[in-house]
């Protein structure tokens, strides 16, 4: 599963899942951009990654505003050429029960995760159509693109909406040779869901212990969470698959729960 001569763009990638993929796809010969909030998380995590032997760059991107994204996107292009590679990984949450959501909060979210995968996905597609080489474009998603859960109204809402983005994308990128995928992981333990784990035992009336066995992996087959590893991996098969065989598929990795 080779990348060598790729340009892979990964949003959210100073930290957690997107930053375990940018070096699994440094690992793989690819040209790696760290796409994050802060320009100098971003570069950290790019100078680290460098290390590997490839190409790096670490850019500022405000994934909801349409100028950074395609400032960035327009960047890259200057640097290291056409994205090959989109991983639309960058991602909040905020949990609350649907009766007490803020529509701020509600708006704040879904921009993040859908505002940031129409404008990402689009800056990529049209670098793809423009090089000739198509690409491919992958959306993280989650169990909650599937099934839904308490106190995640806007989070359910926005990871279906990966799912019919990316399903479009699938459609109208074949001609060009663009493929796009959802990965959907369950519960990894990154700062994300670390931050979740006490909002959701004060929420729920419940013991942090609690939350992890009877909430978070209740539904899982062995009682483990998902791995950075276990979600990279399937970031690596979807961005080096050589035909259109998988495109528009999401993939849910989650050790047993939600099973397809």
């Amino acid at each position: 599963m080779s990348l060598k001569g790729k340009t892979a763009l990964v949003t959210g990638a100073a930290s957690g899942l997107g930053k375990r993929i940018a070096e699994v796809f440094a690992d793989a010969g690819a040209q790696v951009v760290v796409a994050d909030l802060k320009q100098a998380d971003a570069q950290a995590a790019a100078d680290a990654i460098a290390s590997k032997g490839v190409k790096t760059m670490g850019i500022a991107m405000d994934v909801t505003s349409e100028q950074a994204v395609d400032e960035g996107f327009a960047r890259v292009q200057k640097e290291l050429g056409a994205v090959d590679i989109l991983v639309s990984n960058a991602g909040i949450q905020i949990v609350a029960p649907i009766q007490d959501f803020k529509f701020s909060d509600w708006k704040k979210l879904l921009a993040v995760h859908l505002d940031g995968g129409f404008l990402t996905s689009r800056a990529a597609v049209r670098q793809m159509i423009a090089s000739g080489r198509g690409g491919s474009i992958i959306f993280m998603g989650s169990v909650h693109s599937k099934e839904a859960s308490k106190l995640k109204s806007p989070y359910v809402t926005a990871k279906h909406g990966l799912e019919g983005l990316a399903k479009v994308i699938a459609k109208e990128g074949a001609q060009h040779n663009i493929r796009s995928n959802v990965i959907c992981p369950g519960f990894v333990r990154t700062p994300l869901v670390e931050k979740q784990i006490p909002e959701q035992a004060q929420e729920l009336g419940i013991s942090e212990e609690e939350v992890i066995k009877n909430v978070m992996l209740k539904e899982t087959v062995d009682g483990e969470f998902t791995t950075v590893d276990d979600v990279a991996q399937a970031a690596l098969t979807f961005a080096s698959w050589p035909s259109n065989a998988l495109t528009g598929q999401s993939l849910v990795v989650s050790h047993g729960w939600f099973m397809q």
